[in-house]
């Protein structure tokens, strides 16, 4: 049984994991649950996941829900192939600063980035009215949060140290999108978060991957 990923190629989570699949060259089968048509609350998917959200993944007898838990599986179980995503040959503290800088992304970036992009790029396309007092708000919370990258991308070629990992790529999804709104000068204003964005965002597998987004 090959792996299957459930979810829909616009969702975040999922492009998280597609991403992860890619840098790491192993094939997959997405399969489409979508959400404007209630799928994710079918008793079948909810067999899955019984929080009935996207994505899970499946690999043989292992299902897991919960986008940056499996492409943290995907980073240990196919650890040998493509970049080392969690630096499991470096030092403790090398092996620290990726758990470090990814939950930094989970707790501090991906709530601002993830409610400005719903209001400035979500909402329009789901038939409803940007909110520019929301937008205004996440932004200001999420430009403190890129001032603490821009110091640190000013000493570090990547979020973790001198490697491309896991904690780069758990960014790059929210991002892409946050660079399709107006506030993508959140990111263009700072030249260190600019430098990482266009290295990160010009790597093969993340191509490969938005190549199957559909906006």
């Amino acid at each position: 049984m090959g792996v299957k990923v459930y979810g829909m190629p616009m969702s975040t989570n999922t492009i998280r994991v597609l991403a992860a699949l890619n840098e790491k060259g192993v094939e997959f089968e997405l399969v489409i649950v979508d959400l404007r048509t209630g799928a994710h609350k079918q008793p079948d998917f909810v067999a899955l996941n019984p929080f009935g959200q996207i994505p899970v993944l499946e690999d043989g007898d292992v299902v897991l829900f919960e986008s940056r838990a499996i492409s943290r599986y995907i980073a240990t179980k196919y650890s040998e192939a493509g970049p080392d995503l969690l630096l499991s040959g470096g030092t403790l503290a090398e092996r620290a600063a990726v758990d470090l800088w990814l939950e930094v992304e989970s707790q501090q970036f991906g709530p601002p980035i993830a409610a400005l992009v719903y209001e400035a790029l979500i909402k329009p396309m789901l038939g409803g009215a940007t909110d520019a007092a929301v937008v205004e708000a996440q932004a200001g919370k999420l430009e403190k949060v890129l001032d603490v990258y821009e110091a640190r991308l000013a000493q570090s070629k990547y979020l973790a140290g001198a490697e491309f990992t896991l904690a780069d790529l758990n960014h790059i999804p929210y991002t892409n999108y946050l660079m399709k709104t107006p506030k993508a000068s959140l990111v263009t204003s700072r030249p260190h978060v600019l430098a990482w964005w266009q290295d990160v965002s010009s790597r093969a597998a993340w191509k490969k991957t938005a190549a199957g987004i559909p906006f």
